[in-house]
């Protein structure tokens, strides 16, 4: 089985070393997929490129 990091997945330089509460993305040529860091077995949610981008930048500027 590949590790996180050879299959591209990451986190948030937010999240804490905890384990607690992380969200883990992996980027792709046509999709953004998203998964739950304690549960990585479930089927990750896709994202278009375009939605996903427009969801970081809205994220970013509801935090100032």
């Amino acid at each position: 089985m590949s590790t996180t990091a050879e299959q591209g997945w990451f986190k948030s330089s937010y999240s804490g070393s905890e384990g607690d509460n992380c969200v883990e993305v992996a980027v792709r040529p046509a999709t953004v997929l998203v998964r739950d860091s304690k549960d990585v077995r479930r089927q990750p949610l896709s994202i278009s490129p375009n939605a996903w981008s427009a969801f970081t930048t809205y994220a970013a500027d509801s935090h100032h």
